[in-house]
């Protein structure tokens, strides 16, 4: 399996900048990963994605722990690490559906409690991705992907809840998602277009549009991806 993995992806990956070992690292695994390369269900051997990127095993094991944790990894006892499987469309819905059931809340929240800084930090949140991207792999897009978190977490620690904060960073799964429904496709123009209607609903302190706005964005996420499909 190891020397497979090299065999087939050799020459592909660049060797990792020892400058920032462990986000290098990071950066690569994953976009082997959302681009497809190692497909869901593939062995992702650590001696062997460390001579792929000519690092050390230590910054490897770190990774793939780190991806583990945000779904994109499983692991097993005596098999170690494998790419997880695509989310089922109703799985999909049922991830939505708790969003739907917090999200809209904690917008209001935000607007509710909103403050000057508030304001200033979800508008800096907003102008940090001007406009979408137009390609379809992983090193493409990833900004794109990194802000739709920030985003959806900066407006619920806006609402004060930490509880809900914390509920909301574990059933996410963005990046999992976009994996398996931005390729290919285009979804970000009217994901900012969704964030930028709460945006003003919660810097404008309005509570029922910025619960109505995250609501509508939410519900059009879900059926974006459902209608793709995987």
């Amino acid at each position: 399996m190891a020397n497979e993995l090299e065999n087939r992806l050799k020459g592909r990956v660049p060797a990792a900048r020892r400058s920032v070992l462990t986000e290098d690292v990071y950066e690569r695994v994953k976009s082997l990963i959302m681009n497809g390369d190692l497909e869901p269900g593939a062995r992702v051997n650590i001696y062997a994605v460390a001579r792929l990127l000519d690092v050390s095993q230590t910054p490897v094991r770190e990774v793939l722990s780190a991806l583990e944790s945000e779904g994109l990894l499983t692991k097993e006892a005596l098999r170690g690490y494998s790419v997880a499987p695509q989310l089922r469309p109703d799985q999909i819905a049922d991830l939505y559906q708790l969003r739907l059931l917090l999200e809209p809340w904690a917008a209001a929240r935000a607007a509710e409690r909103v403050t000057a800084e508030a304001r200033e930090r979800v508008r800096a949140e907003l102008a940090s991705v001007p406009q979408a991207p137009q390609g379809t792999r992983y090193e493409e897009y990833h900004g794109l992907a990194e802000h739709d978190a920030r985003f959806h977490d900066l407006i619920a620690e806006l609402s004060g809840s930490e509880a809900l904060r914390e509920s909301l960073r574990r059933t996410h799964g963005h990046l999992h998602l976009f994996r398996i429904g931005y390729a290919g496709r285009r979804t970000g123009d009217p994901t900012l277009a969704e964030h930028a209607r709460v945006v003003e609903a919660v810097a404008a302190g309005d509570a029922e549009a910025a619960s109505e706005a995250m609501r509508a964005h939410l519900a059009a996420a879900r059926d974006r991806f459902l209608e793709l499909g995987p």
